[in-house]
């Protein structure tokens, strides 16, 4: 177990952001997997921008890499363009 106080804080901080972490990569896989199924093109693309923006805000925060955030970007995008 850790010996110092700061070390103890680091700890419970670490916690916090793993949890936080997993919550907004799981909203966005989420929505990925929404946008995927959609059949209609309108509604698509007006959840397209929206999708690319979590996806934007992971690669930022490093949640995700930012090569799969832009291969995940393009895949959507070619998606909603075959619809």
């Amino acid at each position: 177990m850790a010996n110092h106080k700061s070390a103890l804080k680091r700890i419970r901080r670490n916690e916090a952001v793993r949890l936080r972490n997993r919550y907004q990569h799981k909203t966005t896989r989420n929505a990925i997997r929404k946008l995927r199924a959609e059949e209609n093109k309108e509604d698509a693309e007006k959840l397209l921008p929206e999708v690319i923006g979590m996806i934007d805000k992971l690669a930022k925060r490093n949640i995700i890499h930012a090569n799969k955030a832009g291969n995940l970007k393009g895949k959507l995008t070619k998606h909603v363009a075959a619809l």
